[in-house]
């Protein structure tokens, strides 16, 4: 039960952390499970858990709830959808862009004046500050520091008049309506015409007076990427996952490996009815007549990037990487300063990019809980390894030193500014950034032991 003191609660805990037993709570039946009995904890149904993995609705309440002590974890941060909901991902990277976009200008206003103007200390001054009133490590036009990759988006029904104005700008463009706070696909469609809006838009359920149980969902509609880069006529894009421990300082981990989602069907703008042909996502093409259950509709990000260096070279792909890169640490520098900061709280997040025909990677969604059900046995391989390396990153056993820039299939891409590492190939002093998006994982259980061992010496 869940009745018990606190009292009893912290006596239960310690009791348990002097026979070295770790506890977790969760409601999930999928990968994560298994992966946290592979480690020797032990499920618990009460609140004496060392680590609750729970699912966004408990944090919205539950974390006041709850007497948690400092050491024990919970899977997400309490505003999470600062980040993970469409419209406010959105409206966090316009908020951003204009910051940096400030601060671009105050330093070319302090440059102009520079040495012949009396008020060339007051220009500097103003714009030191608008620098340092962006995240620490956020540098303009540097990597954490671009917004250029949010298709340009506007919450309806509140910002209709805007989109309108922009929808006529943009003649023969297509659009693409999505419910600001569903998931795997549902509710999304496309649009060409004005029209279609309009006959959403007179939903009555918009009406101020209706209850707020009754009331339709909001929509985001985002300007459509028509070029998509295509696979054997596929479309796809790619899930990746990135672990933020903390948002103040800021900590950002990024796995290696991830997977591209392909569409079933061949990709054409004729039908835009077809979501088969347009999303990605498995619950909607499994839907497909085309759907193949054996062999799933995935590749390993590691695959995928091997294929672009045959076709366009090793460096456009480095490029692209770096690129993707840049869309995860804005994305995330982007809610810094509006995330409420909690010790006990981490994030797995789940990014999904989408590619357009000349390698630049766009941003659909931010993902506070990415599926973690295996659709097939690579799936769940892939699954399973990122979530125990998640943990050794977390390490409620206490086991790392706290200084390590790998762990297992993680790397540590954001520690207040971009992470770099020497290149070992360089004479020179070269220095490489110490992200590896699809890089070589192979000597995981090798890193894992050497950092363990070191850790204990």
């Amino acid at each position: 039960g869940t009745t018990m003191s606190a009292a009893a609660l912290l006596a239960l805990r310690r009791v348990r952390e002097r026979a070295g037993i770790l506890t977790f709570k969760t409601f999930f039946a999928n990968t994560v499970l298994d992966v946290m009995l592979s480690r020797g904890w032990e499920p618990v149904s009460d609140d004496s858990w060392d680590l609750f993995w729970c699912d966004v609705g408990w944090m919205k309440d539950g974390l006041e709830n709850v007497a948690v002590p400092e050491t024990s974890r919970v899977c997400h941060f309490p505003n999470f959808w600062e980040l993970c909901r469409k419209d406010m991902v959105a409206k966090n990277l316009k908020r951003f862009r204009r910051d940096i976009e400030k601060a671009e200008q105050l330093a070319r206003d302090a440059a102009a004046l520079a040495g012949s103007h009396a008020d060339c200390e007051a220009a500097q001054a103003a714009a030191a500050q608008a620098l340092a009133d962006l995240p620490r490590g956020c540098t303009p036009g540097a990597i954490g520091c671009r917004t250029d990759f949010m298709p340009q988006s506007y919450k309806l029904p509140g910002e209709y008049r805007l989109f309108v104005e922009e929808f006529k700008r943009r003649p023969g463009s297509a659009w693409i309506m999505k419910p600001v706070g569903s998931s795997q696909g549902k509710g999304i469609f496309l649009i060409t015409k004005l029209s279609q809006v309009v006959d959403w838009k007179r939903d009555n359920r918009f009406d101020p007076g209706v209850a707020e149980e009754d009331k339709a969902a909001e929509y985001i509609v985002q300007e459509y990427i028509f070029n998509p880069y295509l696979v054997a006529g596929k479309k796809f894009d790619m899930r990746i996952y990135a672990l933020v421990l903390s948002f103040q300082p800021l900590r950002v981990w990024l796995y290696r490996e991830g997977f591209a989602r392909f569409t079933f069907v061949p990709y054409s703008m004729d039908d835009l009815s077809n979501t088969a042909v347009h999303l990605t996502n498995v619950a909607i093409q499994k839907k497909s007549a085309e759907y193949d259950q054996s062999k799933g509709c995935k590749w390993l990000i590691s695959r995928m990037c091997r294929y672009l260096e045959c076709a366009h070279g090793p460096a456009r792909v480095r490029q692209m990487l770096s690129d993707m890169d840049n869309v995860i640490l804005t994305s995330i520098t982007a809610v810094q300063r509006v995330m409420v900061h909690d010790r006990r709280c981490f994030e797995l997040y789940g990014f999904d990019i989408l590619l357009d025909a000349n390698l630049k990677p766009w941003l659909i969604e931010v993902n506070a809980s990415p599926s973690l059900t295996a659709d097939t046995a690579s799936d769940y391989q892939l699954k399973f390894a990122m979530l125990n390396d998640m943990f050794n990153v977390v390490d409620l056993e206490r086991r790392r030193r706290g200084d390590e820039q790998r762990v297992g299939g993680f790397d540590l891409i954001w520690n207040e500014g971009y992470v770099t590492r020497e290149d070992p190939f360089s004479q020179a002093s070269t220095v490489l950034p110490n992200s590896c998006l699809g890089g070589y994982s192979g000597d995981r259980e090798d890193q894992l032991d050497e950092m363990w061992h070191a850790a204990l010496a």
